[in-house]
């Protein structure tokens, strides 16, 4: 397997650093980076090769992989697009539908867009893919394989669906981001220091996390299990009912999907 990457930000870096830990070859990788300094680091990091542009060195890689911030995408497509025969394309680009990147590539299809989010950084991710009808299933396989070195997939048949994933794991590591700022600032109000109130809200959250992963069970048995009647959790839940803070969350990752899609008018619609 060869895989070539285009941008050599955080999420480039991750996913090299975790195909590297899962036995590809560091030879079998290409990076290309318009950045001096990124492809020093990614060189000297992983000892992978790099480049500075797009060529026709290209053709020889299984996978090309486009992690390039969206907004240069096109450009980038633009220059690739004579390069392309048999490579499978996956795109980390946030908002760019694949139907887009394939106009863009005049015509090529052969492309799985993803969507990754940041505890990929730690090999812990999640994300969502979708491939463009015609993409053969060891294309499929190879995506998977991409991904799956910085933490778990999950495959939709349609591509719409990737602006709900974008709301709920994409943005989601944000929302728990969130939930622990509002656990740290009760603990300093019931009179902890920073550091007492970070070590209980983030081993709180990490301990939960992984007791939901484990049991299998729903969460709102979890929940159950934890609330006695008249007890101090009842307490703290009545009073997030009262204030609306479920509503509001739903409410809140609905507004991100919405944007999802806007941004994906915006985004592919040059």
């Amino acid at each position: 397997m060869k895989i070539a990457f285009i941008g050599g930000g955080n999420m480039a870096a991750a996913l090299i650093g975790g195909l590297v830990k899962r036995g590809v070859a560091p030879a079998d990788i290409h990076a290309i980076d318009i950045n001096d300094e990124a492809r020093a680091r990614t060189a000297k990091e992983f000892g992978v090769a790099t480049g500075a542009a797009i060529d026709a060195t290209l053709a020889s890689f299984d996978a090309i992989v486009l992690a390039v911030k969206p907004q240069v995408l096109k450009s980038v497509a633009e220059a690739l697009a004579p390069h392309l025969s048999r490579q499978t394309i996956i795109s980390i680009a946030a908002g760019i539908r694949a139907t887009d990147l394939s106009r863009w590539l005049n015509g090529y299809a052969q492309i799985v867009r993803t969507m990754p989010n940041t505890p990929a950084l730690i090999g812990m991710g999640v994300t969502g893919l979708a491939a463009l009808p015609g993409v053969s299933d060891a294309a499929k396989a190879l995506a998977s394989q991409v991904l799956e070195a910085v933490g778990t997939t999950v495959w939709f048949d349609d591509e719409a669906k990737l602006d709900a994933v974008t709301a709920i794991s994409g943005s989601g590591p944000a929302y728990v981001f969130y939930f622990i700022e509002a656990m740290q600032e009760a603990a300093r109000a019931l009179g902890m220091d920073e550091e007492q109130g970070r070590a209980l809200a983030v081993a709180t959250f990490t301990g939960a996390a992984q007791l939901a992963a484990q049991s299998g069970e729903p969460a709102s048995v979890l929940r159950e299990r934890v609330t006695s009647k008249g007890g101090t959790t009842a307490a703290a839940l009545s009073s997030f009912e009262a204030s609306g803070v479920k509503d509001a969350i739903v409410r809140g990752a609905l507004a991100a999907e919405a944007r999802a899609k806007e941004m994906g008018d915006e985004l592919g619609g040059a």
